[in-house]
């Protein structure tokens, strides 16, 4: 009975150290007392047992490597750049992948720094910015021309994050943030200018309409004034004295419209009972006096026409 036992278990041993399996998108290294003999690929596998054994499994899946680099820019500011790298192990080179290499991220983050260093302190800050897709670019140069020989193909190199000291960002902000600033105070320069030139072509149509309203009015009143002269001397009152007597009247108009306001502190002067009668004695004179002056001019001219006149004649 121990015997079948025995039997039995030496034989699940067996299958045990016979049959592998190996999963999707990987790779296992086969060894024959220490030395290689083949790498098996996905699916049910079969090696010698106490013979053979698996050294080790390799993915070939695309893995990533984030390193963060430390280096100065050009204008002397320190940033802090983190490069993504996706890598994976070539098929036909595992290999290499698994012998020539130890650490194979350490080996990538190495080149990820020597390449990084080289290339940041030719730029300033802001063209690190502008610039990140041309150190991705020379960092993936770098590392394909490298990592092939050891059976690792660089899929994709990132810039994903510049980080520049605390101080410098703040001063960025507000660099950032007086620029807004300008822009915000230029518009609203313009916004008040626009409004200062619409309020003053306001005041100046209004002023223009006050005027015409004003004209309009003087010119009623003018006509107003010739209806009163013309009906003063339809019953014998010439001109002077319509004129004089018209004037009057309105005198004594703005008088009482002045009173009947309770609260005004305007004062007309002179503004006694004979002021009336001085004022249509004084322009009556001048009438009169205007009226004299020009008759006499128009003599002069007469005599002065008349003379010249005769001096052509006798010529």
């Amino acid at each position: 009975m121990l015997y079948y036992i025995f039997i039995i278990l030496f034989i699940v041993l067996v299958l045990f150290g016979t049959i592998f399996i190996v999963k999707q998108q990987s790779a296992a290294v086969v060894e024959r007392f220490g030395k290689f003999v083949s790498v098996r690929h996905s699916g049910l596998q079969i090696k010698i047992p106490i013979v053979d054994r698996v050294a080790g499994r390799l993915s070939l899946r695309i893995q990533q490597l984030d390193v963060v680099v430390e280096t100065k820019t050009k204008d002397d500011v320190f940033v802090k750049v983190k490069v993504s790298v996706q890598y994976k192990v070539i098929k036909d080179k595992v290999y290499d992948a698994f012998y020539k290499l130890d650490f194979p991220q350490d080996q990538i983050t190495s080149y990820v720094f020597d390449v990084v260093r080289a290339e940041v302190p030719k730029m300033i800050l802001d063209d690190v910015f502008e610039k990140k897709d041309d150190i991705a670019i020379a960092v993936k140069g770098e590392l394909n021309d490298a990592m092939k020989n050891y059976g690792f193909d660089i899929i994709k190199t990132l810039v994903t994050d510049i980080d520049p000291d605390a101080q410098v960002k703040e001063s960025m902000n507000r660099i950032n943030a007086s620029e807004r600033e300008k822009v915000a105070a230029q518009f609203e320069g313009d916004a008040q200018r626009i409004l200062i030139v619409e309020r003053a072509k306001a005041e100046a149509e209004s002023k223009r309409l006050q005027g015409q309203g004003i004209a309009d009015q003087r010119r009623e009143i003018a006509r107003g004034l010739e209806d009163s002269v013309k009906v003063l001397n339809n019953v014998d009152i010439n001109s002077q004295e319509a004129s004089a007597l018209i004037v009057v009247t309105q005198h004594y108009d703005t008088l009482q419209s002045v009173g009947s306001a309770s609260n005004s502190n305007l004062i007309l002067m002179p503004n006694s009972p004979q002021a009336g009668s001085e004022m249509l004695n004084n322009m009556v004179a001048s009438f009169t006096a205007s009226n004299q002056i020009g008759e006499q001019m128009k003599k002069a001219a007469k005599e002065k026409e008349a003379e010249e006149n005769e001096k052509n004649t006798n010529q």
